[in-house]
């Protein structure tokens, strides 16, 4: 089964790092990325850029009128969406056990780990 393992972050906390913390932290992410490569398990993910660079799109409190488009996401957030990796699994606990490696989490990030549905959308 597939998951998409979402990255969530505080902002600014690898610009908070030294420079041997950051090769380490990136360091084992290539690791982790190549063992799932060599695995099979890598979907694919991909980074996102800077928050300040998002746009939320939300309905507007008037019936009829066109969407409210605002800048960056909750200004009240303390964590951001930084990116998200997708694995093809045998189980759950496998795609949370390679979420519980990702180094970010012990940098105060998380991660969330949920099933994506097949094209049917009746699997869940």
């Amino acid at each position: 089964m597939k998951y998409m393992l979402l990255i969530f972050n505080r902002p600014g906390f690898v610009e908070e790092l030294s420079e041997d913390e950051r090769t380490a932290l990136f360091g084992e992410v290539d690791e982790l990325m190549k063992e799932l490569a060599d695995s099979g398990e890598w979907v694919g993910g991909e980074a996102l850029v800077d928050p300040s660079e998002t746009r939320t799109v939300r309905a507007a409190d008037t019936a009829g009128a066109p969407p409210v488009v605002t800048d960056g996401p909750y200004l009240e957030a303390k964590e951001h969406l930084a990116g998200y990796l997708t694995v093809d699994c045998d189980t759950r606990d496998r795609a949370v056990e390679i979420a519980s490696r990702w180094p970010d989490v012990r940098f105060g990030g998380r991660m969330e780990v949920r099933a994506i549905m097949g094209e049917s959308g009746t699997e869940m």
